[in-house]
């Protein structure tokens, strides 16, 4: 194990060493550098202090001038700077950093000019505003130019909307500086105009526009998501020994980094794509390069991987103070030996807490647009149960109880996303998570009067009622179609098999529809004597129809009353005993029978329906207004 840990630091080293980088951008002189956070037409963090750091020649004196203000630091002593591919372009230089006070936001440009030793960088066109940074995989990496958000892209004229862009840069220590070839937004900040916003995340811009027009000050916004990543990789590696279910996770990511042997995966790879080239009758394929293997197949650098995201997007540009983040992820943890709903808990709370350490800010604001849906899932009355057995909302779950977990409710929130339902895996529809997610932002940290954004509603009470549950919330759930008709709903017994059930509002008078309107739900099925569990929109594509007091922009998250939680081993390298396959085949024997006997009870169950609205429970122990 020593000898293959000593190959892989050999060559990771000797990769990392590779260079010059092919892309030199403007603040990188030969013995001077800044970081490549910085660039001209940069937006810095307003109302926090201005950070702006790089390297020198060991013992150089460093002068930074911001606009009037200048300070001055000395380059410290020759020490390996991370930065994977181009290390040799920082060898014998020392790190420098100086720090300015903080400053109200601008839209007068000023320039940056840093010297040391004779070279000189000059940085122009640089505002102070808001940064947020928009953190996930793909469907936050989806571009604007093809969601439903390019008819938007004529109004992106904006010459206070900043754009930087970090891409698969994906790392298995902690980097130091950015790779430029990493940066694909022109090779730093670009201002947002109808082409540089095209290949901008659809979710930043949309959310960038907004937020931006209406508090009109400078907004930046750093994309940092990487297609196809878990959340295990976006976690600060420091975190994972913080809790008993991550470190023994990180032990195991460590354990296979110490036995990887890039010759023997190369072997293995070349032999794989020989088989497939000879089934396809093509020729023989190269050997793969031992020395640049792809990141999914390195353990630590997999994208699959421990902290691996966050050293090489996020991490890297620590010290560049940002106002808050937006995060959409999920899909990958749905997936085979990804899926562990447990662990997802723990590392959205140590992730968003990494996060709050790393840019020293214990407030940050933090927003959580839930896992997407993928409509080919779709779930409606023929196929209910079928897809009640999907791994999405347990993650789903694990993404608002983990938020939940950091205890601060006033500057973070968890944005479901389930009714937003278009097919495939990247669905078009970019535009609703944006504007949500802005409006929130705008109402709750911004505190814009006008825009309302209310406080999540809680489920205050859930009970069963002869062959009724009812539930209770502190506040009005409603649909917004209105067709006044709860949907979305299965019911279970304590065998656990849960059926597609109906659900009325119990129906308390006019007189009341002020205290305890739309605040209590009824849900039956037939198929269940004695419920004990509830479920609401619970599937990949859920067919939910509830939202905070009816607002559109405000989805009522999917929810469970049970804790009948999915086979989950506290062991990584133990995969759970999960057979979908025989799930899939009871789910459709229950779907089967559920619509047997409802077929079968022709006018009793009319009836029965007609009488769900019925309150159960007395108007005084009812659901009501102020309720906790």
């Amino acid at each position: 194990m020593r000898h293959n840990l000593a190959h892989l630091t050999v060559l990771m080293i000797a990769i990392a060493s590779a260079g010059p980088c092919f892309a030199q951008v403007e603040r990188q002189g030969e013995t001077f550098k800044l970081h490549n956070i910085f660039s001209r037409g940069m937006v810095l963090q307003r109302d926090k202090p201005i950070k702006v750091w790089g390297w020198a020649k060991p013992g150089e004196k460093v002068t930074v001038t911001l606009g009037q203000e200048s300070a001055e630091a000395t380059a410290a002593g020759a020490a390996p700077v991370e930065v994977f591919g181009c290390t040799n372009d920082y060898k014998g230089l020392g790190k420098w950093e100086i720090e300015l006070a903080p400053r109200e936001a601008s839209s007068e440009p000023i320039h940056l000019i840093a010297t040391s030793g004779g070279e000189k960088v000059t940085l122009d066109n640089i505002l102070i505003g808001d940064v947020w940074v928009m953190h996930g995989q793909s469907n936050m990496a989806f571009p604007a130019g093809k969601a439903n958000t390019s008819d938007l892209l004529p109004q992106a004229n904006l010459p206070l909307l900043r754009l930087y862009s970090i891409t698969g840069n994906e790392q298995a220590t902690l980097q130091d500086d950015i790779r430029p070839e990493a940066i694909t937004t022109e090779g730093g900040w670009v201002i947002s105009s109808p082409e540089t916003a095209r290949d901008f995340s659809a979710i930043g811009y949309v959310f960038g526009l907004n937020v931006q027009r209406t508090l009109q000050i400078p907004i930046g916004v750093i994309k940092t998501a990487r297609g196809g990543a878990s959340i295990e990789s976006m976690v600060p590696a420091h975190k994972f020994d913080e809790h008993p279910l991550a470190k023994r996770y990180a032990e195991h990511v460590r354990k296979q980094m110490a036995e990887f042997d890039p010759e023997a995966e190369a072997d293995r790879m070349w032999a794989n794509a020989k088989a497939r080239a000879k089934r396809k009758n093509q020729p023989e394929p190269e050997r793969p390069d031992p020395k640049n293997l792809r990141s999914w197949n390195v353990p630590g650098k997999s994208p699959s991987d421990m902290a691996s995201v966050h050293n090489g997007m996020f991490g890297v540009f620590k010290g560049y103070n940002i106002k808050g983040v937006l995060f959409h992820q999920g899909y990958n943890n749905t997936i085979g030996g990804n899926f562990w709903p447990k662990r997802y808990r723990v590392l959205m709370k140590l992730m968003v807490e990494g996060w709050r350490e790393d840019f020293n800010d214990p407030e940050l604001p933090v927003g959580v647009i839930g896992f997407c849906a993928d409509g080919k899932g779709a779930q409606y009355s023929e196929n209910f149960e079928v897809q009640g057995t999907a791994n999405a909302p347990f993650i789903r779950e694990s993404q608002r109880l983990g938020l939940d977990d950091v205890g601060d409710p006033v500057n973070t929130v968890f944005i479901p996303a389930y009714d937003i339902q278009s097919q495939g895996l990247h669905p078009g529809q970019k535009r609703e998570h944006g504007w949500r997610s802005a409006k929130w932002a705008l109402g709750k940290i911004y505190g814009v009067k006008g825009v309302r954004w209310i406080e999540p509603i809680k489920l205050v009470s859930a009970g069963a009622h002869g062959d009724v549950m009812v539930l209770g919330f502190d506040m009005r759930v409603q649909p917004d179609d209105g067709s006044g008709m709860p949907r979305g709903f299965s019911i279970a017994g304590e065998d656990g098999k849960y059926y597609m059930a109906h659900a009325r509002y119990a129906e308390y008078g006019k007189e009341h529809m002020w205290t305890h309107g739309a605040r209590s739900i009824q849900v039956w099925s037939p198929m269940v004597e004695k419920p004990v569990a509830v479920r609401y929109g619970w599937g990949v594509a859920p067919m939910g129809n509830l939202y905070v007091a009816g607002q559109q922009d405000q989805p009522f998250p999917s929810f469970r009353t049970d804790n009948w939680d999915p086979p989950e081993s506290e062991d990584p390298a133990e995969k759970a005993d999960d057979d979908r396959k025989q799930r899939k085949e009871d789910a459709e024997a229950r779907l089967a029978a559920r619509r047997t006997k409802e077929a079968s009870m022709g006018e009793e169950f009319v009836t029965r329906l007609d009488k769900l609205s019925v309150p159960i429970v007395p108007l005084e122990d009812a659901a009501q207004k102020g309720m906790k």
